[in-house]
């Protein structure tokens, strides 16, 4: 009986980490449709988030590839790119920012390593102020608590820089509206708002806010996902996160949750591999 246990626990764990090495280094593409009266013309966007310096393929050479096969209209980033580890090669975001720039318009919120890195500058000598030139020499212009009006599609992209207390462990401190508004201003009733928001704990403030659509990412999809119950644990080391990755829904508002692309700390994706995100945006008429 203990040794028919003992050989079942064995072989469950072969094969989790089979899933894990696979599942670490594949991405899958899903598609989402959202319908606007405020959007003039169709839109496909691509959203990447969470990458931590992955590289799908030399220079992610894979990533790239799938990307063009999309034809997206524009890129969305929603943050995490590179991971805040001293001394750590970003290059893997860095190249990947580059490559995308020279085709198309990469509109990149930041995440809470980018803004780590920014925080604690002595910590991570060089890193942030490096990884800034890097994109602004691509033509990138990280949106920080600022927004670019799009208007072959009447829209408005919005990227959104949360303070290190709303990143805290073991619980989420609550957003007041108000921080928001001081943070973004009042969202234009008259055009299509996206806010790249990289948290996704907080979407109720995003949607009461006046977001139409949210991209987030953040918790990876929950790192391990099981039938039923979704993803295992988020980055605030709390059990089965209510947004784990996918669509949501708000009153009017609408979050895509991006499960990632990479991984950090827990270096671990079962039954989660890396997602590309398409998002084709098209008028309610």
């Amino acid at each position: 009986m203990l040794e028919g246990i003992l050989i079942g626990i064995i072989a469950l764990c072969i094969i989790c980490l089979s899933v894990a090495v696979l599942d670490c280094n594949r991405f899958v593409t899903v598609t989402y449709e959202i319908r606007s009266d405020k959007i003039t013309k169709p839109c496909r966007m691509v959203l990447l988030s969470d990458l931590h310096n992955k590289s799908f393929g030399r220079d992610n050479s894979r990533l790239l590839e799938k990307i063009d096969e999309l034809v997206p209209d524009e890129i969305l980033v929603a943050g995490d790119m590179l991971t805040a580890t001293a001394g750590h090669d970003y290059a893997p975001a860095l190249t990947l920012m580059e490559r995308l720039a020279e085709k198309y318009r990469v509109h990149y919120g930041m995440g809470n390593h980018e803004y780590r890195l920014g925080l604690y500058p002595d910590q991570y000598p060089g890193m942030y102020a490096g990884y800034m030139k890097g994109l602004r020499s691509a033509g990138i212009e990280p949106l920080v608590n600022e927004r670019t009006y799009l208007p072959a599609w009447n829209m408005d992209v919005c990227g959104v820089q949360i303070d290190r207390q709303y990143y805290k462990h073991f619980h989420n401190k609550p957003m007041e509206m108000s921080y928001l508004e001081k943070l973004l201003g009042a969202p234009r009733e008259d055009a299509f708002q996206v806010l790249i928001a990289h948290n996704p704990v907080y979407f109720e403030t995003y949607a009461g806010w006046g977001a139409d659509l949210v991209v987030a990412g953040h918790v990876h999809g929950g790192i391990m996902r099981l039938p039923v119950l979704g993803g295992v644990v988020a980055p605030s080391l709390t059990l089965f996160p209510k947004y784990d990755g996918g669509r949501f829904e708000k009153g009017k508002s609408t979050m895509i949750l991006s499960r990632g692309l990479g991984s950090h700390t827990i270096p671990l994706r079962i039954f989660n591999p890396g997602e590309l995100v398409v998002i084709d945006l098209a008028p309610d008429k």
